[in-house]
């Protein structure tokens, strides 16, 4: 698998082979190797970047809470200068130059406030802008003054971090074209001559086709309802909210690329198992068509709207503390011991959590664990995370830290030496191999450094062909292995991913917000921090 998002160490461009993938010229931020000692309670704490970036620390409440709750990404105050970002990736510089460290980026379309006065420096004709809270960016290809830049007019919509997922999502079940403006019958018949057949077979797929999530294309819409995908087909019906700059003919800008010059209607195509995510849709003669985040029309007819997964973990010191189970098997049931016997006591929901005493029970040669309510559950199907037996010097002095058991598939987020929340993953799918020559996830302390609202993972693997764009919470601690939702599957507490480690996106979006640094309002990622939140990963 492969992060091609730009991850910062001496240049935001460099794309990166894979979770785990080596990167040439990146130093470590992890420092020595860890050591174990027992100098205030076990490993040591990696040293920090010897050259960083310090990013402020937020006063204000998080946008989102580790119970969940959240409130709207603020916008500039009115009447202030403000600066739109105008391509895929509008890079943030340390200084006033672009040779200078890239400590940040923007998504095209955001609007930061910035310092009115123009500062010259090198490498930049259109001069630069100092933005909020720190940083330069260059005025030219990538950023501009102008609200009416097409950029600025197309890509209004901001990821939001109220949902467990900040776009609309799909994964491609047929390949096709995208196109560069609203298609007519004429590009159609030239582009896709086996459209009729495709509708067909759609129309008849019960798994991911014309009955399957569509209401999942609606999300941006104020009416939840629309005519079912069929029947507005053979109506062929256009929605009355069409963005005006669709209108008329009209061409989306060349945001991601792949508008050939001189292209009006084709820009590029995708392939099965692509993900893509999605800013709006609507129907536009009948099919529905998505606008993807690099400014490009998908016909949804080919892909599957994804849910994400429903699965997070529990907060934890409000009347849950650990140690805590999590029901792993789909048919658990709890038990209860009455009169010399071991009888059912009824059923337990799947991943429901289960406060527990610590206390073990063996009953014909079966272990159970014993529940604070008096039921035991069988320890085969429960994933059972407790307390750090040793809390490391950096607990001790009061640190955020995360610790995550590979051979349990377990996470759990630290404030010093008090859990605040567990939860289970998918760490790489070799399990604890070695990850210089495997799938496994890096084991070691690390500090997360660089942290991205959305990413784009690819794979030219043979045969594991694949790219998944947009991939939500991505958070970096060594070489190219990450924290990051996984929008694709749902069997977290097992091995899964190709190095990193899965998150269920809920849980990706909650502890996203609760470690350091902070990704500054407005921006879409932040790299290169000195000091980030502490990830101790081992067996």
């Amino acid at each position: 698998m492969r992060l091609s998002s730009f991850l910062l160490a001496l240049s935001f461009a460099t794309p990166l082979s894979g979770c785990g993938a080596k990167r040439d010229a990146t130093p470590s931020l992890s420092g020595a190797t860890p050591r174990e000692g027992d100098g205030e309670g076990g490993p040591q704490l990696p040293k920090v970047a010897e050259t960083g970036v310090r990013f402020p620390t937020s006063h204000e409440p998080p946008l989102v809470t580790l119970s969940g709750e959240s409130r709207p990404a603020p916008a500039p105050p009115r009447d202030v200068p403000v600066l739109f970002a105008t391509a895929q990736e509008t890079r943030i510089f340390e200084k006033p130059e672009t040779s200078s460290h890239r400590i940040g980026v923007l998504k095209a379309g955001a609007v930061v406030e910035i310092n009115k006065k123009e500062i010259s420096g090198s490498g930049c004709p259109g001069g630069f802008r100092a933005i909020k809270p720190m940083g330069y960016v260059c005025l030219g290809p990538e950023a501009t003054l102008d609200p009416a830049h097409p950029v600025a007019r197309a890509a209004t919509v901001r990821p939001d971090t109220t949902q467990k997922l900040p776009y609309m999502y799909g994964t491609a079940k047929r390949g096709g074209p995208a196109y560069a403006r609203l298609p007519i019958p004429e590009d159609l018949r030239e582009f896709e001559p086996h459209l009729r057949s495709h509708l067909s077979r759609w129309g008849k797929d019960k798994e991911s086709g014309a009955t399957y999530g569509q209401d999942l294309w609606l999300r941006r819409k104020a009416a939840k309802t629309a005519p079912a995908a069929l029947e507005a087909l053979d109506q062929k019906v256009t929605d009355p909210d069409i963005p005006p700059f669709l209108l008329n003919g009209a061409r989306l800008p060349n945001l991601s690329g792949f508008i050939a010059n001189g292209a009006v209607i084709k820009a590029g195509e995708f392939s099965m198992h692509n993900g893509v995510a999605f800013l709006d849709t609507f129907n536009w003669q009948g099919r529905r068509y998505g606008l993807s985040t690099d400014l490009r029309l998908f016909p949804t007819d080919r892909f599957r709207p994804i849910r994400g997964s429903d699965f997070h973990g529990a907060p934890l010191g409000a009347g849950l503390d650990l140690p805590i189970g999590f029901v792993r098997a789909k048919n658990q049931k709890r038990f209860r011991i009455e009169r010399g016997h071991l009888t059912a006591a009824g059923p337990l929901p799947w991943r429901s959590v289960l406060a527990l005493t610590g206390k073990v029970h063996s009953w014909s040669g079966t272990l159970y664990y014993e529940t604070k309510d008096g039921d035991l559950v069988a320890q085969a199907g429960t994933s059972k995370i407790e307390p750090a037996k040793k809390l490391p010097g950096w607990a001790v002095q009061g640190e955020k830290w995360i610790d995550v058991n590979v051979t349990r598939q377990t996470l759990v987020l630290y404030q010093g030496d008090k859990p605040v929340y567990a939860t289970l993953v998918s760490t790489g799918e070799a399990g604890l191999d070695d990850p210089e020559t495997s799938r496994s996830t890096k084991r070691g302390i690390f500090r997360i450094h660089t942290k991205y609202v959305t990413a784009t993972m690819d794979s030219k693997t043979v045969g594991e062909e694949f790219e998944l764009r947009d991939v939500p919470y991505v958070q970096y601690f060594q070489d190219g292995y990450a924290l990051h939702a996984a929008y694709w599957h749902d069997v977290f507490g097992q091995p899964k991913s190709h190095g990193c480690i899965n998150l269920a996106p809920e849980d990706a979006r909650r502890i996203f917000f609760w470690t350091e640094p902070d990704v500054p309002a407005g921006w879409h990622g932040a790299a290169k921090a000195l000091t980030g939140t502490v990830i101790f990963i081992h067996p």
